[in-house]
């Protein structure tokens, strides 16, 4: 215990250290080949690349506060009104802005278990209680959360595909779901991988999702998306929500002034307009899913059906001592014994290159 320690408040004593997925500073240009944070493995846009040379010319005036260019091209690809959106700095920022907008000391939130790791990150941070269910067949119980709903619950979490696992659940359950929550929940329809799971589910013939309709019917929703994985910006936080602009208008109260760079805006606007880069990259993505899946069940592995662009693996060991193994072997994956996972690995999903030197490495790393 420090002598800071009686200074800082409950929350922040509450709160854990978290160890990030980034590589540190020293093995940022090794050899490792990094699948453990789900980065695009394609990077950004070439005209994202330009836009941010140019932005640079400018790094001496203050970004727009709005982002209102970024906003405005959203609110009209999705057909909302620009009141409707808030662009932020990145979506884990926009879950902290949403967990002190809406949660306060003796509220709670729900979601699963096994789901983003910044969810009860954010809820501890307010002093608020995170209620978790358990996984049904590896993704969301829809019907365990509204169950454990509670008159002092104010948040729902979904993440729609699921981080770690990469299940989803379908829009025709999110939508029964959406029916049944109380009036004073918000849910939180975090899809940041919506650009994978919707080619998915064009090739596997089903919707993805109906998110942006529920937000039109003025349904107590916020849609949660960001320019880190497709678009290949994660560096650079950009993420956005859209909902009700009531709602929209009081989280832009309490969101940081100036949240997104004059470069991370520049770069976002550009890798917007390119829905040719966004299409190769979740092209080249399934292409690679099916080859890792063919080669992965030649080892044995069953792996959960995934939307995104990592996959869950169980390796039937600790997987910190088996991630361990392969960083030795010159691979990065993560872990997800803090998920409450001790035996899974999440893996990335590279390029093809990359995912032949991850195959090889699992194979030494299991003999």
């Amino acid at each position: 215990m420090g002598r800071f320690f009686e200074l800082i408040n409950d929350p922040a004593r509450a709160l854990g250290a978290y160890s990030s997925s980034s590589i540190p500073a020293h093995d940022a240009h090794s050899s490792l080949i990094k699948l453990n944070a789900n980065e695009s493995a394609y990077g950004p846009s070439p005209k994202a690349l330009a836009a941010m040379r140019e932005a640079i010319e400018r790094g001496h005036l203050y970004p727009d506060d709005n982002a209102e260019i970024l906003r405005d091209k959203l609110a009209e690809r999705y057909q909302v009104r620009p009141e409707q959106v808030l662009v932020s700095n990145g979506t884990t920022a926009l879950l902290g802005v949403i967990a002190r907008t809406l949660l306060r000391p003796g509220l709670n939130a729900v979601t699963s278990e096994c789901s983003f790791i910044s969810y009860p990150m954010v809820m501890q941070a307010v002093g608020a209680e995170l209620l978790t269910t358990p996984l049904r067949e590896g993704g969301y119980d829809l019907e365990a959360i509204l169950a454990a709903i509670t008159p002092e619950t104010r948040v729902v979490f979904l993440a729609n595909p699921n981080n770690p696992t990469g299940t989803l659940v379908g829009a025709d359950a999110v939508g029964h779901f959406l029916e049944r929550v109380p009036p004073q929940v918000i849910t939180v329809l975090d899809e940041a991988y919506c650009d994978y799971a919707q080619h998915f589910a064009v090739n596997r013939k089903v919707t993805y999702s109906l998110s942006l309709e529920h937000v039109k019917y003025d349904r107590n929703v916020i849609v949660l998306r960001t320019f880190s994985k497709a678009h290949g910006l994660a560096g650079l936080r950009v993420g956005y929500g859209i909902g009700p602009a009531e709602l929209i208008a009081y989280l832009a109260r309490v969101q940081d002034v100036f949240a997104v760079s004059s470069l991370a805006h520049a770069a976002a606007v550009a890798a917007f307009d390119d829905e040719a880069h966004v299409r190769f990259a979740v092209e080249q993505n399934a292409l690679q899913l099916e080859s890792m899946l063919r080669e992965l069940s030649s080892l044995g592995f069953a792996v959960l059906p995934t939307w995104t662009n990592f996959l869950s693996l169980d390796v039937h060991q600790d997987a910190r001592d088996f991630a361990r193994k392969l960083r030795r072997e010159g691979v990065l994956v993560r872990p997800l014994g803090a998920w409450g996972a001790p035996t899974q690995i999440r893996v990335t999903l590279g390029t093809p290159e990359q995912n032949r030197f991850f195959l090889d490495a699992l194979r030494r790393a299991l003999a």
